[in-house]
């Protein structure tokens, strides 16, 4: 070969490898580039499936609270009916129940459906006894007195049962509770 066709051909191979060394450069600055976006799509779609995750268990928590608590507003204004039908029956004499039996049964029946209806929706009395320690949790201090052969803090007398649905207080026990005895 003649000298200027093998310096013909060596800038024409200087010229490939320039270019493929380009094309190369180009390449990788292309693959690093769509490596990158390929991270941030990756990063945004795990964020985008962690937050639909985190809004389906809210959403589930929500409405599981909906059912058991949703009646909270309704139970709490049956109370009221629930301690009037109690104190007409505890207010009834032996002469008045053996002169009105039927209206006393017909009274002691609608409780009783009353209680078991709460009781199915998970509405549950809270029933203090006198003796008992005072629970701010789920009694209420009606009034506070010293009385001989007590502590402070126990239940002397109970006006009221409280009610809980599920977990939640629906209204405390109103109770008296005992003051440290003067000696």
């Amino acid at each position: 070969m003649s000298e200027m066709k093998k310096d013909e051909l060596a800038e024409n191979q200087a010229a490939i490898d320039e270019d493929t060394a380009g094309a190369a450069e180009a390449a990788a600055d292309e693959i690093e580039s769509l490596r990158a976006e390929r991270d941030e799509l990756r990063d945004r779609f795990m964020r985008a499936l962690a937050d639909s995750e985190n809004n389906r268990k809210r959403f589930e928590r929500e409405r599981r609270e909906a059912e058991q608590f949703g009646g909270t507003k309704l139970a709490r204004d049956l109370l009221p009916v629930h301690d009037a039908l109690k104190r007409a029956l505890e207010a009834a004499t032996d002469e008045q129940r053996a002169a009105a039996a039927a209206l006393i049964e017909g009274v002691e029946l609608t409780l009783r459906e009353l209680v078991n209806t709460f009781a199915k929706h998970g509405i549950k009395p809270v029933s203090p006894a006198v003796g008992d320690s005072f629970d701010p949790q789920l009694h209420q201090a009606m009034f506070e007195a010293p009385v001989p052969g007590t502590t402070a803090g126990d239940i002397i007398q109970v006006m009221a049962e409280g009610f809980v649905i599920h977990d939640r207080l629906l209204r405390p026990a109103q109770v008296g509770v005992s003051s440290t005895p003067k000696s």
